[in-house]
């Protein structure tokens, strides 16, 4: 009869217990919808800015047509530097559209010792010469080999370039794929990227703490750096190979 007991007993753990992970998984689902509902997006607000198979949307910077160094390959557009570059001639591309709130997802990967970056927020106006002078910059970078790593962690992989250093190295190596988040949101003040699935960088925007970063930059007396909040995506010309795949947006 003792034994009927503690069998009872054990019987009706094991039915509370399995009573409160079915309330967590429950919760857990709430949690994941309240989330979602509150983000006001699902899958269906991604917008495709290059899907593998074509260039559109996308052109040189202050030109009509994409820059010829730019391939496509395997799903991804390449860039190759030209053997011979005529004086002061760039590659540098952007999206023919703009945004201003959004969230940007991306792969990324560079030849050995190779350096490009990405940008958000560039004016494009004959009066600045490059994307740079207008749009930050987050770094794409191979931090083992390319010397621009040793000078400050605000030059490596993921950084900010320039302002905000990565929490963590988070990169892959060269020639290993990246995937890159970029948010970017005036509304609330706040950017960050996510390299790899980790957070290594949280910046403020359009404040007081922004302008504080910028005047302690090699950006400092840049005039229109960081200054239009709606501009265009930009992937850089470094003169080293690099690629880019599964480029998507939502505007926030």
């Amino acid at each position: 009869m003792k034994k009927y007991y503690v069998l009872l007993l054990v019987g009706l753990l094991l039915m509370v217990n399995c009573k409160e992970n079915e309330k967590k998984e429950e919760v857990s689902e709430a949690e994941e919808l309240a989330m979602e509902k509150m983000s006001g997006m699902d899958e269906n607000d991604w917008i495709m800015l290059f899907d593998g198979t074509s260039f559109d949307g996308w052109k040189g910077y202050l030109k009509d047509e994409m820059p010829p160094n730019w391939k496509l390959e395997d799903g991804a557009m390449v860039f190759y530097p030209p053997s011979e570059r005529p004086k002061g001639e760039s590659y540098n591309i952007v999206s023919e559209q703009a945004f201003t709130n959004f969230v940007l997802s991306l792969e990324w990967k560079v030849a050995e010792g190779g350096n490009s970056g990405i940008f958000w927020g560039i004016k494009e106006d004959a009066k600045y010469g490059q994307p740079y002078e207008t749009g930050p910059e987050i770094q794409v970078l191979d931090d083992e080999r390319h010397p621009d790593a040793k000078n400050g962690t605000t030059h490596q992989a993921g950084a900010l370039y320039d302002m905000v250093a990565p929490l963590e190295q988070a990169v892959n190596k060269a020639g290993e794929w990246n995937t890159c988040v970029l948010t970017v949101n005036y509304k609330e003040q706040r950017g960050s990227v996510a390299l790899n699935g980790k957070e290594i960088v949280t910046f403020p925007l359009d404040n007081d703490q922004w302008d504080a970063l910028v005047s302690k930059s090699k950006f400092a007396s840049w005039e229109g750096f960081g200054k239009f909040q709606t501009g265009k995506i930009g992937l850089q010309d470094h003169g080293d190979v690099v690629a880019f795949r599964n480029i998507k947006i939502k505007e926030l």
